[in-house]
């Protein structure tokens, strides 16, 4: 096993904010000591009703990696102008504040599903911008 591995980040498939992404968790000088996963919408994929079978997939994904990586915290990166979450918008217009809602009810579903499928893991919760900016809920 590689004990480099301590954190997973679950981030979006948007190919815009890739490297924005990785720029980000190389300033927190994680480069090379996490798991990424993708998916599209990161949190908002997870826990939306309307892809509710990416949650156990994403869930069985997180087991694993803290079995094999020692995974021990939980960096999830959503980010604005989320396709994912104009797609989940019951709203009829998009903006920032019903994207926001949607982003932190998000985040507020999968820290209780992470407290009860992985009471042992820490998790941060961030939305960023579009210039890469991060936010911390």
């Amino acid at each position: 096993m590689n004990k480099k591995y301590k954190a997973m980040v679950l981030s979006c498939i948007d190919p815009r904010f890739q490297p924005k992404v990785f720029n980000y968790l190389k300033k927190r000088k994680l480069y090379g000591k996490y798991s990424h996963f993708t998916i599209a919408g990161a949190a908002v994929g997870v826990t939306h009703v309307k892809f509710k079978k990416w949650q156990k997939t994403f869930i069985d994904n997180l087991s694993t990696s803290i079995q094999l990586h020692k995974i021990d915290k939980l960096i999830v990166i959503n980010h604005q102008d989320c396709g994912a979450a104009k797609f989940v918008n019951n709203a009829r217009q998009f903006n920032e504040i019903n994207e926001n809602k949607i982003h932190n009810d998000s985040f507020k579903k999968l820290k209780g599903v992470l407290k009860k499928k992985f009471p042992k893991l820490y998790y941060e919760f961030y939305l960023m911008n579009l210039k890469g900016s991060t936010k911390k809920f």
